[in-house]
């Protein structure tokens, strides 16, 4: 088919005005003005949006769909380590059925507000083969081993053997050991290991509150007597950062050569030392900033423009609705305005488009409009002469017209 807009947004060039897609199957196959992809494809199916911008699927670099049906049911708390007392209260009242349900919600509104790719931490991979699939996914298991350290190896296993049973859309699995705090070193490295062998994804939660910080850099804190209450092992506690823990746990002996592969999601709290590793490091890996969240604790300013500066590629997720209102893209990218007013539109939407796609090892097929590119796509109005990436940053209901894989 033809799908023609009053603006076609690639993020491959400048937009283009009375431009128009050719798709074939779940490809597009041809982009161009409206007049020169009519001519080169006569007689095919058009679809015209009219007075719409079509622009590349949003993507969503960190969520956890598992929590969808706990939105607004936790109020900011005084402390990070209360935070997670009130979601593990919360998560005791659920049912396997009640998991499936919050998932299913969350795949909708997702949908509903633009994003045709999401990166969806679950801890509960056995689940995953239940799910009907809307959208396409990258399914991270999310581990724990704080109390049985000893049983690493049995939970990624375990966790390997339920990804391969996920439902496929086109999109990928990985791992998420889900933070220092509450999985061991030998969780770590035992998912680095696997991915390196499977060829899959790893991400994590890293430097995300000044509780985390004071727990390893100080052996002090909420969050330090919180898990040492639980029988956690703190004798990790009181050396360095929890970023100068990271590297030397993933990187080896050598410093913070951190593989690509790794997405990090957060890294809110860092030292200067961390910024002098960080600024020296030849291998750099992807951050995952989630802006509403991220208010939400009122954690310290994210460092954009340092990470930026290194070379670090910068994508956006909106984490849990645990901590978040819902589940737009559209609201982070103007959350994330508001925070770093300096940056172009233009490069905003990249975040939620090119950047994550890089972060998801798929950079030639999703995230922009091009030949041989995926085909999903998103329309919104545009009319008028103001800037389309303005109009588009500014969106803030649901979308009326979807596409993923070629398929509205």
């Amino acid at each position: 088919m033809i799908v023609r807009a009053r603006v076609v947004v690639t993020m491959d060039g400048p937009p283009i005005e009375n431009g128009a897609v050719m798709i074939s199957g779940n490809r597009i196959v041809d982009i161009g003005t409206f007049p020169e992809i009519s001519a080169r494809h006569s007689g095919q199916e058009l679809v015209d949006l009219g007075e719409q911008a079509l622009l590349p699927g949003l993507i969503n670099a960190h969520c956890h769909l598992d929590y969808t049906c706990l939105r607004a049911k936790i109020s900011p708390q005084k402390s990070f380590a209360d935070w997670v007392g009130a979601i593990n209260a919360e998560k005791a009242k659920l049912s396997e059925q009640d998991y499936l349900a919050s998932i299913a919600e969350g795949f909708a509104e997702a949908k509903r507000f633009g994003t045709t790719t999401i990166a969806n931490l679950t801890a509960f991979p056995e689940l995953i083969s239940q799910v009907k699939l809307p959208i396409r996914t990258w399914w991270f298991a999310e581990l724990i081993d704080v109390r049985h350290p000893d049983r690493a190896r049995e939970l990624v296993d375990l966790a390997m053997d339920a990804l391969r049973c996920a439902p496929d859309l086109g999109g990928g699995i990985g791992l998420a050991p889900h933070a220092l705090f509450t999985a061991s070193a030998n969780l770590y490295r035992r998912c680095e290991a696997i991915a390196q062998h499977e060829n899959i994804l790893l991400t994590t939660h890293l430097a995300e509150s000044r509780e985390e910080l004071s727990m390893f850099h100080d052996a002090s804190g909420p969050l330090y007597e919180f898990l040492k209450s639980v029988g956690r092992d703190m004798s990790d506690c009181g050396h360095e950062t929890p970023f100068a823990r990271f590297t030397k746990i993933v990187g080896g002996s050598g410093g913070p050569a951190l593989p690509t592969e790794w997405i990090v999601a957060h890294l809110n709290e860092l030292a200067e030392s961390d910024f002098e590793q960080l600024e020296g490091s030849t291998r750099k890996f992807h951050v995952v900033h989630s802006p509403r969240s991220h208010d939400y604790f009122v954690h310290s300013r994210f460092p954009f423009e340092r990470l930026r500066s290194f070379g670090f590629n910068v994508c956006l997720g909106t984490d849990s609705l645990a901590s978040n209102k819902d589940l737009s893209l559209f609201a982070e990218m103007r959350a994330l305005q508001r925070s770093e007013p300096a940056l172009s539109p233009k490069a905003v939407l990249e975040m939620v488009t090119v950047n994550a796609a890089r972060a998801l090892g798929k950079p030639q097929v999703l995230g922009r409009i091009r030949t041989n590119c995926l085909a999903d796509l998103i329309a919104i109005p545009c009319n008028g002469a103001a800037d389309v990436f303005e109009k588009i940053l500014a969106f803030d209901r649901p979308l009326d017209w979807v596409m993923v894989a070629g398929k509205t």
